[in-house]
């Protein structure tokens, strides 16, 4: 037997040995290749994923609104900033005042002053007096008081005025108030602002309009306040 015929049998013998034949070209495929997966099996399973994400994403939703809801309850809505020009809580009890027995002239002029006087002075509201109402006023807690009428006050003609809204005031400082009398008017008007409300002046631009539109000028005018 020739080489090649040996060779040959050596081929016919693996293939008996492992029962499977060699292909013409030599290439074998593979003993177990592996199995497509069906479509219609894999559609399916895409799917059922899709609509399980569909329902689980509104339930995730509606838990995380729950959980803040009660982590974060409504909170009352917050009450409003006071104003600054709010009025002052104040007392409405009548404030005592001397009422001195006036002549016709100043007290015709008091009449009219007191009349025009406003319902309050800048946040202070306007208070009942004990007595002389026609001729006294008083404003806030502690009361800011008006009184018309009464003796000229005497000062060193070295004292400083200060003239307000056209009407010429004259200032002393007491223990507990600043007492401001006019020294250019026909009938006298004195104002005493309380020591907490600071800066006096502050308080006499209404009082000094009305009293320009009731209380005719006269007197003897200071230098200082002529213009």
């Amino acid at each position: 037997m020739t080489s090649s015929s040996a060779a040959l049998d050596d081929d016919d013998a693996r293939d008996a040995a492992d029962g499977t034949p060699e292909p013409a070209d030599g290439t074998r495929e593979s003993d177990d290749p592996a199995p497509a997966a069906p479509a219609g099996r894999d559609r399916t399973i895409r799917g059922a994923a899709l609509l399980a994400t569909l329902i689980a994403l509104p339930i995730t939703l509606l838990v995380a609104v729950l959980a803040f809801s009660k982590l974060s309850p409504n909170a009352p809505a917050a009450a409003p900033t006071p104003s600054a020009t709010s009025a002052r809580v104040q007392s409405t009890a009548p404030v005592e005042m001397a009422a001195p027995a006036l002549a016709e002239r100043p007290a015709t002029v008091c009449r009219a002053l007191l009349s025009q006087l406003p319902a309050s002075i800048r946040d202070l509201a306007q208070r009942p007096v004990t007595a002389g109402p026609e001729q006294n006023a008083a404003y806030g807690d502690p009361a800011l008081t008006v009184a018309c009428g009464g003796a000229e006050p005497t000062f060193p003609s070295t004292d400083e005025v200060w003239t307000v809204n056209g009407v010429c005031w004259h200032l002393a400082e007491q223990a507990d108030q600043a007492v401001l009398t006019t020294v250019d008017r026909e009938t006298l008007i004195t104002v005493g602002v309380p020591r907490s409300y600071e800066q006096p002046l502050q308080w006499l631009p209404t009082i000094s309009s009305t009293i320009v539109a009731s209380v005719p000028s006269g007197g003897a005018i200071p230098s200082g306040c002529q213009r």
